[in-house]
């Protein structure tokens, strides 16, 4: 399959559940496509891009260690996602590479991320925390600063400081997060 092919068949992805399933099912089976799928994300004034990134999410979710193969290719990708649609999905396979970091067993087929790729997450994390984002690519970085901060130490007193200063303007569910972060940031 082509680059081109790939956006074609990107064309009929829509938001169900199961044609981004079905999507990520033929990129699975044919893990070579993931820098071009990445390639299209990246691209992010095409509408197409925000697909490319749901089933690239999707991908994560079943396979992680597909993703990780080409980490550098997604770490450079993030400073283009901008649209919401593309951010969201970036942001939780970003957590989830730091959920496998930093997991007690983590998984073996997956290489540890370099200072560099732990940085370039770090820069979208806050990006995201501190744009005009919705709440759940907020709560992703949460997470994911919450965990890169145990390594990199001046991370934690910027979350605090950022989720204080946003708490009383965030919603319900941005202030419940917040408050859970910044409890377990208090230990």
């Amino acid at each position: 399959m082509t680059k081109d092919e790939i956006y074609e068949a990107l064309n009929y992805v829509n938001a169900l559940r199961e044609k981004r399933g079905k999507m990520a099912t033929t990129i699975v089976k044919n893990p070579n496509l993931i820098p071009l799928l990445i390639a299209i994300m990246k691209d992010d004034v095409d509408p197409v891009s925000c697909k490319a990134s749901w089933v690239l999410e999707f991908v994560a979710k079943e396979d992680l260690k597909l993703v990780s193969r080409y980490i550098d290719d997604f770490v450079d990708a993030l400073k283009f996602v901008t649209l919401e649609s593309s951010v969201r999905p970036a942001s939780k396979i970003c957590q989830l590479l730091v959920l496998n970091e930093f997991s007690k067993k983590p998984s073996k087929s997956i290489n540890a991320l370099s200072s560099k790729q732990q940085n370039a997450i770090t820069e979208a994390a806050f990006d995201w925390l501190i744009g005009e984002h919705k709440v759940a690519p907020k709560a992703y970085s949460m997470t994911t600063l919450l965990l890169l901060g145990k390594r990199i130490k001046w991370i934690h007193p910027e979350l605090r400081q950022i989720l204080e200063q946003n708490y009383e303007s965030g919603s319900a569910a941005y202030k419940a997060r917040a408050r859970m972060t910044l409890k377990v940031l208090e230990k």
